[in-house]
C-alpha cells in the first residue's frame, strides 16, 4: 500500500509548511518569469548550511548559472533530454562536493584540534567525505529552497568532467548535480505526483 501523500499527522510544524516544503512541491520543469534573485538564493542557502553533516564539514559548493552566456557553457555538458530544461530555467545550481574542505575545520570544527593536518594527506577520505556530505547538503538545499518560495528540478544528467573542466578547473571540485531553480508555472510539472512507499513497506521496527 501506498502513502497518497496528503495524509496529515500530528507536526511541529503548520500544514501550510509543510505543503509548500513537501506535500504540494514538485520536482519542476516548468516556470513563470519572475526573477531568482542573489537574496532568495542566500537565504536558501543560509537554512540548508544548518543541516548535520560529518565533522561539520559543509564540502557543497554552488556556481549559480543565470547569465546567458554561462547558460550556454553549460547546456552542451547536460545530457541532451536535460538541455532544455537549462535552456528554460530561471537560474541554474551546479552542485558540486569540494574535497579540501579540511582546510576550513579550524573555523568549522573546533573541538578537534589538528583535525585539518590529518586529514591533509587523507585524499581518498576526503574525497569520499565530501560526496557523501555534499549529497547530504544537496537535500537540505533542494527542501531550504522550497522553504522560501523557490521550486528546484535536481538532476544528475550531465557530463560530469565536462562541467569540471569547463567551470572548475584548478578548484577540486567535482560536479555531481545540476538544480533547476525558479517560481513554479502552476504545478510546475506537466505529470501527475508519482505513488510513494508506505512508512511500513520501508522501515523495520526493532
Amino acid at each position: 500500500m501506498t502513502d497518497t501523500l496528503l495524509e496529515t499527522a500530528p507536526l511541529a510544524i503548520d500544514e501550510t509548511a509543510a505543503d509548500r516544503i513537501f506535500r504540494q512541491a514538485r520536482t519542476t520543469s516548468q516556470w513563470t518569469d519572475a526573477e531568482v534573485t542573489d537574496a532568495q538564493l542566500q537565504a536558501a542557502w543560509n537554512l540548508a548550511k544548518l543541516g548535520p553533516t560529518a565533522m561539520n564539514t559543509l564540502p557543497l559548493r554552488l556556481l549559480v548559472v543565470r547569465s546567458a552566456e554561462a547558460r550556454q557553457q553549460l547546456v552542451p555538458h547536460m545530457a541532451e533530454g536535460n538541455r532544455p530544461k537549462v535552456e528554460a530555467a530561471p537560474v541554474s545550481l551546479v552542485l558540486a562536493a569540494d574535497p579540501a574542505f579540511h582546510e576550513h575545520l579550524d573555523e568549522l570544527f573546533p573541538v578537534y584540534p589538528g583535525i585539518r593536518e590529518q586529514l591533509a594527506p587523507a585524499t581518498e577520505v576526503r574525497e569520499s567525505m565530501a560526496r557523501k556530505n555534499a549529497l547530504l547538503q544537496a537535500g537540505y538545499l533542494v527542501v531550504a529552497l522550497r522553504a522560501v518560495g523557490l521550486a528546484a528540478g535536481p538532476m544528475d544528467g550531465m557530463d560530469f568532467d565536462g562541467v569540471d573542466g569547463e567551470f572548475f578547473a584548478g578548484t577540486g571540485w567535482k560536479s555531481f548535480m545540476v538544480v533547476n531553480v525558479g517560481v513554479a508555472e502552476g504545478e510546475g510539472s506537466p505529470y501527475p505526483r508519482n505513488p510513494r512507499l508506505a512508512f511500513d513497506q520501508v522501515a523495520e521496527v526493532l
